[in-house]
């Protein structure tokens, strides 16, 4: 009994000793603020509150950021941002924001109640909007934005939307430094009331690239549109004009019937509604196609096409390597290794630069619907959930979730339905709200984890 008495003290001491190390181990060598050490691996706390429930996260929202549209064009008086689509820092004074036109100003709309009827034939009182909910979703329903697959949209120009300011340079207060409605009829709706024939997907700047060109992916009409840095020059349109590839007019990988679109053409010149762009130090870049399409296409630095990979996958269910359904998202680390969103399968496939297939993360079951990823310069992959969970993610480059935050709010610093994300000189967050309908900015709080912000991306060529 005595001999097992010491056995265990000795025991309970190794184990202390240990812990005390693993702590040591864990916080030693990096520097960490006292409040993180507190909240533990994957979570932060603020310095100047540790009891706040941190709605936004480790940033504090600018709920000026941008001022309204009516302020910002006041011949707008009445309309409000639309479905905004995406959005890019290419200097905390040039944030450019694409969205699918402007909707009806419903900020102090007034609540009315609706009589409707359940499956039993009892009458059921509504308020509309219902209290605490956002007022609508603005990318989605037949008075939405145009732009998204629709049979039955029965929005009307100029009394339901106006198809304006699609993109536009905003300040770091807010204020419109640029408006490119030049190009606003460009990627028009050829057709709202049947199918998405035109919008502004996202926008991007390669990060290898002295001219800093714009990239406009128009996924409705199939193409993806280069511009000058001032907009004033649309510099070279890729892909071909509401024409889709053979197969894609076919069966979609999406929603599994034909597309809308029937006019086809050689694959090497077609998309099927691409969605993103992730690019190589030399210019060389890969396009993920698409929201119909199965594939990912790669370019030369010129926009020659080089190669493809991909077919089409049991959308919801497929686990096979090369497999996609709603390939809606690309980044790139630099070992050149090419991370997939392959979201209708709610996972990532990772590819070396000429698609063999290398491995995947699959990021588990339920709603999850992940719309953009992101590569930081320090080497981490972050993703926002975009009707799933609306939050933020950040993995490791092995797949390990680090860290999370995000709420699904109508308030000031909720999400719903990020659908592309970016990262100002300042460290400043700037998110595009595809059903929320708003674009908003998000500033590091003081003194927090730099671990916990989403981080630089590469600029390799410019740097404002």
């Amino acid at each position: 009994m005595k001999v097992a008495g010491r056995a265990m003290v000795v025991g309970a001491m190794v184990c202390a000793v240990i812990g005390v190390m693993t702590l040591t181990s864990f916080w030693g060598n990096e520097k960490v603020s006292a409040a993180q050490k507190q909240a533990g691996a994957g979570q932060s706390v603020d310095p100047a509150n540790p009891s706040d429930e941190l709605v936004d996260g480790p940033y504090r929202v600018d709920p000026n950021w941008p001022r309204p549209l009516a302020t910002l064009f006041p011949e707008e008086k009445g309309w409000t941002w639309g479905a905004v689509q995406g959005i890019f820092a290419q200097n905390p004074e040039r944030i450019f924001v694409v969205m699918r036109g402007e909707l009806p100003d419903v900020t102090t709309i007034k609540p009315k109640f609706a009589e409707l009827e359940n499956e039993f034939g009892m009458p059921v009182h509504l308020q509309v909007p219902g209290v605490g909910m956002y007022p609508r979703n603005a990318s989605v329903g037949p008075y939405a934005s145009p732009g998204e697959a629709s049979e039955d949209y029965m929005g009307v120009d100029g009394k339901d939307y106006r198809w304006k300011h699609i993109i536009t340079v905003y300040d770091s207060e807010g204020n419109v430094k640029e408006a490119w409605t030049q190009w606003d009829s460009l990627f028009k709706p050829d057709n709202p009331n049947v199918l998405s024939q035109g919008r502004v997907h996202k926008i991007l700047i390669s990060p290898y690239d002295p001219e800093k060109r714009v990239w406009a992916i128009d996924d409705g009409h199939m193409v993806i549109r280069v511009f000058s840095n001032d907009g004033k020059k649309l510099l070279q349109t890729i892909g071909t004009l509401n024409t889709t590839t053979e197969r894609n007019a076919k069966m979609t990988g999406n929603t599994g019937r034909p597309s809308y679109i029937q006019k086809t053409g050689p694959p090497s010149e077609t998309f099927g509604r691409q969605t993103d762009i992730a690019w190589l130090p030399d210019g060389t870049f890969f396009v993920t196609d698409g929201y119909e399409e199965t594939r990912v296409v790669k370019f030369d630095k010129t926009g020659k096409f080089l190669m493809a990979w991909g077919e089409r996958g049991e959308n919801g269910k497929e686990m096979r390597p090369n497999y996609f359904n709603t390939v809606h998202g690309i980044a790139i680390d630099n070992q050149r290794r090419i991370y997939i969103n392959d979201r209708g399968n709610r996972r990532i496939q990772i590819f070396d630069e000429n698609g063999k297939f290398l491995n995947q993360w699959y990021l588990g079951d339920g709603p999850t619907a992940t719309y953009h990823i992101y590569m930081t310069a320090d080497q981490h992959l972050w993703a926002s959930d975009g009707h799933g969970n609306f939050k933020f993610y950040k993995f490791d480059l092995t797949g390990k979730l680090l860290y999370t935050w995000g709420t699904m709010t109508p308030g000031a610093g909720g999400l719903w339905g990020t659908h592309q994300f970016s990262v100002d000189q300042d460290g400043n967050l700037y998110t595009a709200e595809v059903w929320g309908g708003r674009p908003q900015k998000f500033v590091p709080r003081k003194d927090i984890d730099p671990a916990m912000l989403v981080g630089q991306p590469v600029r390799a060529a410019w740097t404002k």
